[in-house]
């Protein structure tokens, strides 16, 4: 059995975030923020993570500050900033239709990204 250091020190930051995460769970609030919720756990967790937050949240406001791409294609709204600017904001399928948005190039750029790490 590990000893858990005050305030988590001796935690991971993903381990730190799942636990911040588990207590959103149990706390059932009807408005939720996450800033950079999932930017320390691996791409498996995080997809785990916005299955249980669809799920369990699918009634309630969720905000979320994300640079991780996939962590907002199944919002109701995504709203790109750049340099702290609203560059645009729509639906994440209206945007993705227009293949001039930032927001279709930024997944475009991804998905080849990830393409060419499997390779």
């Amino acid at each position: 059995m590990a000893v858990v250091s005050e305030n988590g020190e001796n935690w991971s930051m993903g381990q730190r975030q799942l636990v911040c995460l588990g207590r959103v769970l149990l706390k059932r609030s009807k408005v939720l923020v996450l800033d950079e919720a999932t930017a320390s756990v691996d791409t498996a967790t995080d997809n785990l993570i916005q299955q249980t937050l669809r799920k369990h949240f699918s009634d309630c406001t969720v905000i979320a500050i994300a640079h991780r791409i996939t962590s907002v294609l199944d919002s109701d709204m995504v709203l790109l900033l750049n340099q702290g600017l609203i560059q645009e904001h729509d639906s994440p399928s209206r945007l993705l239709e227009d293949k001039t948005s930032s927001f279709a190039q930024l997944v475009a750029e991804y998905t080849m990204r990830s393409k060419s790490s499997l390779e």
